[in-house]
C-alpha cells in the first residue's frame, strides 16, 4: 500500500477504521528508518498521523470507548484506546526527542523512570548473545483487535536498535499469523531486522527475507484446509459475521486456526458467544471425531484450534518450547553460546524460557506482567528474572541499553 499522506477523513465503519490504521503503518515505516539515521522526521509525515489521529476523533462515543458499524444498522462498541494512546505518544516522541520522551512516559506511567533504571543497573554489564520474545503484551502494548494492533514510531525505533546493537539472534515469536493480516502487516520495523516466527513459531521469516516453515503432515493440513473452509462458511453467516470482525478476527495460521467469540469489551452478548464456542467445539468434533488431530484452546476471547503432534501417549499442541527447538535448529541460533533474553507476559511464554534454560543455564529473563502467581513461576524457572507491569517499561529498558 502507497500511501502519501493520510487525509482526515470521517470514519464510520469498522472498515474505514481498518483501512486508516493500515495507512498509518506505512506512514510509521517512513518515519522509523529516518528516526534511525538519526534524521529529522518528514513534516509530511507527521502531519498524516495527526491526521490519522483526528480522523478517529470522528467516531462516534466518549473517551476510548466508541462505536462502529459492521454493516448499516449493525453497529459494534470498540475500545479505542491502543490505537488512540499509540497514535499520541508517536507524536510526542516525534515532537521532543528521547530523552524528553522518556519524561513523557513517567508522567503516563507510574514508577516508569525507576523501574527502567532498576533494570538497566542489572543488565548494563551483561553481554546479550540471543534475544527470543513474544509480541503482544511483552514488547508491544495489548490491544483488542490484533489487525489495528500497528506497532508505534517510538516502539520500533527502540526494539530494532537493541536488536541491531545488542544481540547476534532477534527473534519475535507469536501466536498470529504471519501475514493476512499478520505480524509482519502490524509490524514497522525496517525488513531483515527481526526474524518474524509466527503461529506460534510453526513459519517464520528469516533475516534474508526467507519464508520457512514447519513440516504438516498432508493427512493434517487436509483436514486444517476443511476446517478452514468450514469456518469461513460459518462467519459468513449474518449472524455469525461479527465474530470475524471483533478481537483477533479469523486468523488461517500455519498450523492452527484462531477465530474470536468475544473480545476485551464484551460486546458480544455472553450467551452468544457461548452459543458460538458451542458451535465450534460441535464442527470440530465432526471433522475430528477422535481427537487426534485437533486440540481446542478456549482463552474465553479467543477460541484457538490447533493441529496435535506427536502420536499416542505423547499427542499433544505445538508449544513455544517446540518453536524454540525448531528455530534453533532452523536458524543455528547457538542457544548454547553467551546470554540469551527472553521475554515474554503470559504462562504460554513460560515453556519458552524453560527451553532457553534447558540450553543456555545463562539466561535472563524479562517478563511484563502485574501477576503474582505468574511472577513467581517465572521466578522458579530463571533466576535472572526481572518483573515490569507493561511493555512500556520493558521497551525503555532496551532503548536506554541501545544507546
Amino acid at each position: 500500500m502507497a500511501v502519501t499522506k493520510i487525509e482526515r477523513r470521517t470514519v464510520r465503519t469498522l472498515k474505514q477504521f481498518y483501512g486508516l490504521m493500515e495507512e498509518t503503518a506505512v506512514v510509521r515505516r517512513r518515519l522509523v528508518l529516518t528516526q534511525l539515521d538519526s534524521q529529522p522526521p518528514d513534516a509530511a509525515d507527521v502531519a498524516s498521523l495527526e491526521q490519522a489521529l483526528a480522523s478517529l476523533d470522528t467516531i462516534a462515543g466518549e473517551g476510548d470507548k466508541r462505536q462502529l458499524l459492521i454493516a448499516e444498522g449493525k453497529p459494534i462498541d470498540v475500545d479505542l484506546a491502543y490505537e488512540l494512546a499509540e497514535l499520541r505518544k508517536d507524536l510526542k516522541y516525534l515532537e521532543v526527542g528521547e530523552a524528553t520522551f522518556f519524561t513523557y512516559l513517567d508522567e503516563l506511567h507510574d514508577g516508569f523512570a525507576r523501574q527502567v533504571d532498576q533494570a538497566v543497573a542489572r543488565l548494563k554489564d551483561v553481554k546479550i548473545n540471543g534475544f527470543i520474545t513474544d509480541r503482544d503484551g511483552t514488547i508491544n502494548n495489548y490491544c483488542g483487535r490484533y489487525r489495528s494492533s500497528i506497532q508505534s514510531v517510538y516502539n520500533a525505533v527502540f526494539l530494532s536498535r537493541f536488536c541491531a546493537k545488542c544481540t547476534q539472534n532477534p527473534v519475535v515469536v507469536t501466536s498470529a499469523p504471519l501475514a493476512g493480516p499478520g505480524i509482519v502487516d502490524v509490524s514497522v520495523n525496517p525488513e531483515k531486522t527481526i526474524v518474524y516466527a509466527a503461529s506460534k513459531g510453526r513459519e517464520f521469516i528469516d533475516l534474508t527475507g526467507t519464508r520457512r516453515s514447519y513440516p504438516v503432515a498432508a493427512g493434517k493440513q487436509a483436514l486444517l484446509d476443511k476446517l478452514n473452509q468450514r469456518l469461513s462458511a460459518l462467519v459468513a453467516e449474518p449472524d455469525n459475521e461479527r465474530f470475524s470482525l471483533i478481537g483477533s478476527g479469523l486468523q488461517f495460521k500455519f498450523g492452527q486456526t484462531t477465530i474470536a467469540r468475544q473480545d476485551i469489551t464484551d460486546s458480544i452478548p455472553a450467551d452468544e458467544s457461548d452459543a458460538f464456542l458451542n458451535q465450534l467445539e460441535a464442527l470440530v468434533a465432526e471433522l475430528d471425531p477422535g481427537g487426534a488431530n485437533f486440540v481446542i484452546e478456549d482463552t474465553g476471547l479467543d477460541v484457538e484450534i490447533i493441529l496435535t503432534i506427536g502420536e499416542g501417549e505423547g499427542l499433544r499442541d505445538f508449544s513455544k518450547a517446540d518453536a524454540v527447538a525448531y528455530l534453533d535448529k532452523e536458524l543455528d541460533l547457538n542457544l548454547g553460546s553467551g546470554v540469551q533474553l527472553v521475554c515474554g507476559d503470559t504462562g504460554s511464554d513460560v515453556p519458552m524460557v524453560e527451553a532457553v534454560m534447558a540450553r543456555c543455564p545463562d539466561t535472563w529473563t524479562i517478563f511484563a506482567t502485574r501477576k503474582a502467581d505468574l511472577a513467581e513461576r517465572v521466578a522458579a524457572a530463571c533466576p535472572n528474572h526481572i518483573i515490569v507491569p507493561e511493555p512500556d517499561f520493558l521497551i525503555g529498558t532496551l532503548a536506554v541499553l541501545s544507546r
